[in-house]
């Protein structure tokens, strides 16, 4: 017990004097976290961390000497493993340095607070900085590092041998999401002949610059939805910061449409919202991907997805920057199979292509999953 009750210790590295006043104040204030130190620029954040050691660096994105990216850069070089939370302004440039910095090894980030009230931006730097402070500065919380191996889920009664045919797959991913979807997308093939739709918990203008990194990555052409497109094979869907992302029918035609109800999981936009609509628009034709991130998003919609017949694959525990979306839906028995990132395109693949026909035992034998089965 006493390893889990010392202080997570915090490096913050700001060149703004009123930044790291606000993230000194904010994770001070929380009893699990002690401050070990607020410097103005990388360099500084260089020379500091062999002196305080700390178990998290929060780093600012933009600043002169040494930007956010070469300070990060730098960090890896000798602290592979050390978490780096990034500090990203809510601009463009911002943003594409951020994603960047996730590329390079940034374990994720939060946006600074764009409140003029100073006690509503500390209430959104605690909300959005401190569970991740939590996640990544002490092994022990994250919830999978102490959960025994999930079962293989049985098959729920609506399931037969014979799988259904897919008409879309809906994916899910936060922490870890743009490296994991880079990944994904750069696996899958392009001709696979059915509409994906993607929430990522991410703001405005951070799911654009996403959608057109995926696009120049991958062979796929990724955009962010705009509500009304009909959903036509080959197209692939991001849903846009702050906004839910749903699908629904008309007659035969499947549309997107978009709307700012209330957050769901203090989301939006929420897999949940998503996934919920796609069990009602789609049936059993529905294949559900729950990748890399925070929380329990996406654990409700993976039910109704399931109840209504659809299949579910989440990623592994080894190969997600935090087990939690995917863990909690394994957790429930609600996946279909439990996969390792660089094995999930070509399980959706063979599940696509196979759909509506009976298995063959030596697909599935084929089928690269780790250890998933145990």
């Amino acid at each position: 017990m006493t390893g889990s009750m010392s202080k997570i210790r915090v490096l913050v590295v700001d060149d703004s004097v009123v930044a790291r006043r606000l993230l000194v104040n904010a994770l001070s204030g929380d009893p699990d976290c002690e401050v070990v130190g607020a410097v103005a620029n990388g360099r500084l954040a260089l020379s500091r961390i062999p002196q305080v050691n700390p178990d998290v660096v929060t780093l600012d994105v933009e600043m002169p000497e040494l930007d956010g990216l070469q300070t990060l850069a730098e960090i890896r070089k000798t602290r592979p493993k050390l978490p780096v939370i990034m500090f990203s302004a809510l601009t463009e440039r911002a943003a594409d340095a951020t994603l960047r910095a996730l590329a390079l090894g940034a374990n994720d980030y939060v946006t600074k607070p764009s409140a003029a009230n100073a006690e509503a931006s500390m209430q959104q730097v605690r909300e959005q900085l401190l569970p991740k402070v939590r996640a990544f500065g002490r092994a022990p919380v994250v919830i999978s590092k102490r959960a025994p191996s999930p079962e293989p889920p049985r098959s729920s009664p609506a399931k037969s041998s014979v799988p259904p045919r897919v008409d879309l797959i809906a994916i899910g991913c936060s922490t870890g999401g743009p490296n994991a979807l880079a990944a994904f997308f750069a696996d899958l093939p392009a001709n696979l002949g059915v509409p994906i739709v993607i929430v990522q918990h991410m703001p405005p203008v951070f799911t654009r610059l996403l959608a057109e990194r995926l696009t120049s990555q991958t062979s796929h052409v990724v955009v962010e939805a705009k509500g009304g497109e009909a959903l036509e094979p080959g197209r692939v869907f991001i849903a846009p910061g702050d906004h839910h992302l749903i699908v629904a029918k008309e007659g035969s035609t499947r549309r997107l449409a978009l709307n700012r109800e209330p957050p769901e999981n203090s989301c939006r936009p929420a897999v949940d919202v998503l996934f919920r609509s796609v069990a009602g628009a789609y049936g059993p034709n529905v294949l559900a991907l729950v990748m890399t991130g925070m929380g329990q998003d996406g654990l409700v919609g993976c039910r109704k997805i399931r109840e209504a017949g659809g299949q579910v694959v989440v990623q592994d525990e080894a190969t997600s920057v935090v087990w939690g979306m995917p863990g909690f839906v394994a957790q429930a028995g609600l996946a279909d199979v439990i996969v390792p990132l660089n094995a999930l395109a070509p399980e959706l693949a063979r599940r696509v292509t196979n759909g509506g026909k009976a298995l063959r035992r030596d697909a599935m034998s084929a089928s690269p999953r780790g250890d998933a089965w145990r």
